[in-house]
This record gives C-alpha cells, structure tokens and sequence, in this order.
C-alpha cells in the first residue's frame, strides 16, 4: 500500500497508517501529544478558560510532526487523508495505552 492508494473505509486505512508509524520515537511523540491534548482540554474544563484550547492543534500536530519529519522521514498522513488521520491518532493511542502496539 502507498500514499496514492485510495481508502474505502477507516478500516483499510488504519494498517497503512500504523505503517507510517514504525518509528518508536515517532510513535512516543504522538502519544505525548495526544495526551497533552487530554489534559489541556480537560484543564479548560476545569479551569473554565477556554482560551487553552487554541492550543490543541500546535500540541496535536506540533508532536506528531516532529516524529514524522526528523524521526519517521515521511509526510504526515494528515496532510491527504485528515479525517482518518485523525482517528488513527486515538485509535492508535487506544492501542498503545492497552498494549496491543509497542511505545
């Protein structure tokens, strides 16, 4: 599968997402960030300043382009596919976070 391949269905995305995920360093990055994103949003919540979640795209994206662009030496797959992209991040965290794929 590459870049250029068309998905039907987040299911058939989600493997070729992982695989733009190899990188341990890469994949720690998105971790960090996707929590970080949790805890502003919950910060705000709770501190009721809303302000702080202006942030969420420069923590969400800020970490996981890092990985990519000098760990992963790839093009994030936000940048074609955002929507999938952007449910493989917490899926992917899901599965971090109850082992099923390696941090």
């Amino acid at each position: 599968m590459n870049a250029d391949t068309r998905f039907q269905s987040f299911r058939e995305f989600y493997p070729y997402y992982l695989s733009e995920h190899s990188n341990p360093t890469c994949r720690r990055l998105h971790y960090v960030g996707s929590l970080l994103v949790i805890a502003v949003v919950l910060f705000s919540l709770f501190m009721q300043s809303f302000f702080w979640l202006l942030l969420i795209p420069v923590i969400g994206y800020g970490f996981a382009w890092i990985g990519h662009f000098f760990f992963e030496h790839n093009k994030p797959a936000t940048f074609q596919y955002p929507l999938y992209s952007l449910a493989g991040d917490w899926v992917m965290l899901k599965d971090m976070l109850t082992g099923r794929i390696r941090f």
